[in-house]
């Protein structure tokens, strides 16, 4: 935009002079008006407007502060032509002191003000734009602003190349009309009174009814040359044909979707009110009072509990639809007729296909399969399977869930899971009373509903990990809910109805019964899972973890080979653990790994071998150890939640200057007293095993068992520990076995649990030779074969035994202890010891 280099400023005249350069014979009054062809005076006021510059041929109402510009406006209104300048001024400050002239454009619009109004702080009038100044010098550089001006001519040829560009922009204006609702059809008309001919007033025109941003609107008004300006203008025109051609589209769409949703709205209600007439609908009310009654109608409801139902049915037919009762209520019928009450899914009572679904789903656990099937057995043989209660214990990764889900589907029975893990409010079980806000039924109603049965398989996950607080405690409301002989009448707080949850049949899964309160524990009947072996999980593993993890990947078999030891050494050299779980995810791994390498080296098919498969997995985490030896170690077994587990026992002389006898291993109460009891076995008959009695007089011994850092406890270890002390003192090395037992001060070895899981630990290790109580001999009877294949089993009544096996080739000798009754005198010597001791 050209700005003017401004003069130095004069001192203006204290009243403006009756403009020698006007004729008196050419001043016109104030209600007539200038054509601008009529002369203009020399000196101009000067009004700076921010929004748009204003056009010759433009006539538009304008407001200014009358702070800032009544002075102006009243001097030029004062004066015969009443002219004044309006000039743009980009980003106008609010007060007219803080303009610069400079800021000022060097071409400005002359304008005749009409009809001036005074209205509290601003002031308006009608402004008729005329002609194009130019700044010459500026006169007054302060408020109310002064200055000489020029008319510049307009530069215009009577071509044929400018009457085309001025019907090409009576064309652009006449398509812009139907375009934009804010160009009238006056507009049309006024347009025609444009000439082609006289293309100036039809440019300026064009350009000010533009929505252009100002600096573009200036740079029209300063082009002075008629066809450089239509070129601009014409631009600005077509600019403006594509955003109201945009703004059309946006609200043709608009306007369409509102009359559809109109349209809709109305119909829906005419419809209703066409239904109503005809008795054909009925308010929210009726309509649902009327569901609630048609759902009883399929249900065979309990007396007490329809009474209930039909009481609340009559309190919400007199409720108001607004008030909060009417919600609390509805909500109340909403849950209580929903409920299966007396409808049942027919059982599937084939064993045959049960025993088919559990061998397809399930791999192994050949005495938990029979376990099932013998209570499936029992329902088919009546022809019904009664409400029962189940608990399948073992470490995670097992398949306790999956074999729930299993009878499941043997029996045709839909399934529900709940976690019990982390619960802490007895309200989960037994639902919220109505009297709380947002009281809701326990897990088992809202169970039902989703079942739609009321004999669904219910899955209780985690039972050992129920937790309490000082909401309640959610074992003890689970009493209720497991006894075959109280859940017939089973009651929810929120529906406060007697609910038959007998025909439902109930599968616990939990990792220990450590946790499990004793009363809840003896509900149920227990079916242990014991950690799997190598065998049964290469089996499980070809079977179902590889190729499940292929359909996942979207590979084929033909894509990633591995081969049978590849597979057993994963197991071996990674996955150890009771569970399959971990092998999952190693396998998993590997596959993720292979397809890395497909879309990288672009290859199709490989081979995981065990020379190549630490490249997938890294190095193995466990190794194949040999069995720890030597006087004084013994390996024991014990059993863990996570399954099974060697424990090997050290026993270690110290020194000799003092008694005593120390514990680490970080070993808990019930393992320490094991520790003394061995102990004091040991040292009480000594002789009888060929120790001389003098060694334990003087005889500091260590005892550890090692992995410190994890915390162990039980009474199983107790001939372990005894074995390890007697091959201390005597020296001999034992043989290579394992053992477990409890072990009294007498030298009875007496039974121990997890005897599964023990002899699968021992397996795992590549021990053979094994010793239990003889009152475990049923616990070993009733493994599987090919748990007991190749193990060379031996049982223990006494601690003698033991002996015997553990010290092959030495001979218990038969020592008589005799015990005097006669008090031994005390001599000087001896009485100086013991002050010493």
């Amino acid at each position: 935009m050209a700005k003017r280099n401004t003069d130095q400023d004069h001192q203006e005249p204290e009243v403006i002079p009756a403009d020698e350069s006007m004729d008196d014979s050419e001043e016109q009054s104030s209600t007539e008006l200038v054509v601008p062809d009529q002369a203009l005076p020399d000196k101009l006021y000067l009004i700076p407007v921010s929004n748009r510059p204003f056009f010759p041929a433009q006539v538009q109402p304008l407001v200014f502060n009358s702070n800032d510009w009544e002075e102006t406006l009243q001097r030029v209104s004062q004066s015969p032509q009443k002219v004044v300048g309006l000039s743009y001024v980009a980003g106008l400050p609010g007060n007219s002191d803080d303009i610069d002239p400079d800021d000022f454009p060097e071409i400005g619009c002359t304008v005749k003000i009409h009809n001036i109004v005074n209205e509290g702080d601003q002031i308006q009038f009608i402004a008729l734009g005329m002609k194009r100044f130019r700044i010459k010098q500026w006169l007054r550089r302060r408020p109310p602003y002064l200055v000489q001006v020029e008319y510049p001519e307009t530069e215009q040829d009577d071509t044929d190349e400018i009457k085309a560009y001025a019907l090409a922009l009576i064309q652009a204006i006449k398509e812009l009309i139907p375009l934009n609702p804010l160009y009238s059809e006056e507009l049309k008309n006024y347009l025609n009174r444009f000439s082609p001919k006289d293309p100036s007033p039809l440019s300026d025109f064009a350009a000010a009814i533009t929505t252009a941003p100002g600096l573009e609107l200036q740079e029209v008004l300063e082009i002075l040359p008629v066809q450089r300006r239509m070129e601009k203008v014409l631009t600005l025109i077509r600019k403006e044909q594509e955003v109201a051609r945009l703004q059309s589209e946006i609200n043709e769409e608009v306007n369409r979707k509102i009359s559809k949703h109109q349209r809709e709205f109305f119909l829906k209600e005419q419809l209703k009110v066409i239904q109503k007439e005809l008795g054909l609908s009925k308010d929210d009310k009726t309509a649902e009072l009327e569901m609630f009654t048609k759902r009883l109608e399929d249900l065979d409801v309990p007396e007490i509990a329809l009474g209930k139902i039909h009481s609340e049915l009559k309190k919400l037919a007199i409720l108001e639809i607004g008030s909060p009762e009417y919600g609390i209520c509805r909500n109340y019928l909403d849950w209580a007729t929903s409920i299966p009450w007396g409808k049942y899914s027919n059982d599937l009572l084939d064993l045959k296909d049960a025993r088919e679904v559990l061998n397809n789903d399930h791999d192994g656990l050949e005495d938990v399969k029979d376990r099932i099937l013998e209570f499936l057995a029992v329902g088919a043989y009546k022809n019904e399977v009664a409400g029962s209660i189940m608990l399948l214990t073992g470490p995670p990764g097992v398949g306790k869930t999956s074999i729930g889900k299993s009878v499941a589907r043997a029996l045709g029975r839909k399934f529900y899971r709940l976690s019990l893990g982390g619960m802490r409010d007895e309200a989960e079980i037994k639902g919220h009373r109505r009297t709380y806000v947002g009281a809701m039924p326990g897990k088992f109603v809202q169970a039902l509903k989703e079942v739609d049965v009321s004999n669904p398989v219910i899955m209780l996950d985690e039972i050992d990990k129920i937790g309490a607080s000082f909401r309640g405690d959610p074992a003890s409301a689970l009493l209720e809910v497991l006894d075959p002989e109280q859940n017939s009448e089973f009651l929810d707080h929120y529906l406060d109805m007697r609910i038959d949850l007998s025909k439902a049949l109930f599968i616990c899964t939990a990792n220990q019964m450590d946790t499990i309160p004793g009363p809840l524990l003896d509900r149920m009947d227990v079916i242990r899972l014991s950690g799997y072996i190598t065998e049964e999980k290469l089996i499980i593993a070809k079977n179902h973890l590889w190729p499940k993890q292929l359909n996942k990947a979207g590979l084929k078999k033909s894509q990633i080979r591995i081969s049978d030891a590849t597979m057993r050494a994963i197991i071996e050299g990674y996955a150890r653990e009771s569970g399959v779980r971990h092998l999952d995810k190693l396998l998993q791994k590997i596959i993720r790994k292979v397809v890395v390498r497909f879309l990288e080296e672009g290859g199709k098919s490989l081979s995981i071998t065990t020379n190549n498969l630490s490249d997938f997995l890294g190095s193995p985490y466990f190794r194949k150890d040999p069995l720890i030896q030597g006087v004084g170690v013994v390996t024991g077994l014990a059993w863990t939640s996570m399954g099974g587990a060697t424990l090997p026992v050290e026993a270690s002389l110290v020194h000799q200057h003092r008694v005593g006898f120390k514990l680490t291993g970080k070993l808990g109460d019930i393992m320490k007293e094991s520790a003394e009891i061995s102990y004091s076995f040991i040292v009480g008959n000594a002789e009888k095993y060929g120790i001389k009695p003098e060694l334990f007089e003087k005889a500091f011994i260590h005892l550890h068992v090692p992995e410190g850092a994890t915390p162990k406890d039980g009474p199983s270890a107790g001939v372990t520990m005894a074995t390890a002390i007697l091959s201390l003192a005597s020296g001999k090395k034992p043989a290579a076995l394992a053992m477990t037992g409890e072990l009294t001060l007498t030298g009875r070895v007496l039974a121990v649990g997890g005897i599964r899981e023990k002899v699968i630990a021992a397996r795992r290790q590549g021990i053979k030779a094994l010793i239990i109580p003889e009152d475990c001999r049923r616990d070993w009877e009733e493994l599987p074969d090919y748990i007991r294949d190749g193990v060379n089993i031996n049982f223990a009544n006494t601690f003698d035994d033991v002996f015997a096996l553990a010290f092959p080739g030495k001979p218990t000798p038969k020592i008589k202890r005799t015990f005097s009754t006669k008090k031994p005198t005390a001599t000087k010597k001896t009485v100086n010891k013991r002050i010493k001791k």
